[in-house]
């Protein structure tokens, strides 16, 4: 269930979206195949598709070395990986109960990571240092109302020469009716400074359910997220689309056989399933 056009301040959206992540903290650790974490060549599906088209950006084509800052990281399997690719990681969350389920991730795994414990339109306060690679990714920004000030830290946390990643779900993909029998839209495409709330017991992972099912989340066009980011000062060096999902968004999405789910053949070529863009800054 929702409702569109819902005027809620910031702080309590945060916190009632806290408590959301919280309570999926559990079930999000018996869905994600935290024990294959046990094989050291082990990548968590999103990181080991992010990979191919972050490397060509970093000098010698590798995170090895680098300073990587991993936002809104929840239970640390993209930042261990990210980790195992020879990377200096900073992971940083909201959720607490994320983080401590991060750590013993971290220490599973033998892996060394520093984890902060913040919102992450403040977190250029938050972290000391700043960072060679800023890394975000799938089902990140819609929870955030102000994407100017979700850049700024961006671009505040980048060193000279840094790169910044985000693959997320296409703004044009959380516009349609995940419910319908084919591609029709329902929900706002474009923002007007109001919320969407949110009322779901379920999460996108698991088989579990939250006691705290109200959540917050805010539509973003394209063309706000790319304006956010030249805003800040940041230069757009790829912008691509694609057309599979880590997660099911539908129940009419097929999967790809690779940890992704896609539209039926049919609709494949139709409509974008999430975007990614590289940025650096100067």
């Amino acid at each position: 269930m929702s409702m569109d056009h819902v005027d809620v301040d910031w702080e309590h959206a945060r916190d009632t979206n806290r408590a959301n992540w919280d309570d999926r903290v559990p079930i999000h650790e018996g869905a994600y195949a935290l024990d294959a974490f046990a094989d050291p060549a082990h990548r968590s599906d999103v990181v080991r598709e992010d990979l191919p088209a972050l490397t060509p950006w970093l000098p010698g084509r590798s995170l090895d070395g680098l300073d990587v800052c991993h936002l809104q990281c929840h239970i640390g399997t993209d930042t261990v990986s990210l980790a195992r690719e020879g990377a200096r990681v900073t992971g940083i969350d909201f959720s607490r109960p994320a983080l401590v389920s991060a750590a013993a991730l971290a220490g599973r795994s033998g892996v060394d990571v520093s984890w902060v414990e913040s919102d992450v339109l403040d977190a250029r306060a938050a972290v000391t240092g700043d960072f060679d690679v800023v890394y975000t990714s799938i089902g990140t920004i819609c929870w955030l109302p102000d994407l100017d000030r979700w850049a700024a830290q961006v671009a505040a946390l980048l060193r000279p020469g840094g790169v910044f990643f985000i693959r997320d779900g296409h703004p044009a993909l959380y516009a349609l009716d995940e419910d319908a029998d084919e591609l029709v839209t329902r929900h706002r495409y474009f923002p007007d400074g109001t919320a969407q709330q949110w009322e779901d017991a379920t999460t996108y992972a698991g088989d579990g359910t939250v006691s705290q099912p109200r959540t917050y989340e805010w539509p973003h066009p394209l063309s706000e997220i790319v304006n956010a980011l030249l805003g800040a000062g940041l230069r757009l060096r790829r912008l691509d689309e694609g057309r599979t999902l880590p997660w099911r968004f539908s129940s009419r999405m097929e999967e790809t056989g690779d940890g992704s789910w896609a539209w039926p053949e049919q609709d494949r070529d139709r409509i974008p399933t999430t975007y990614t863009i590289v940025a650096t800054r100067d």
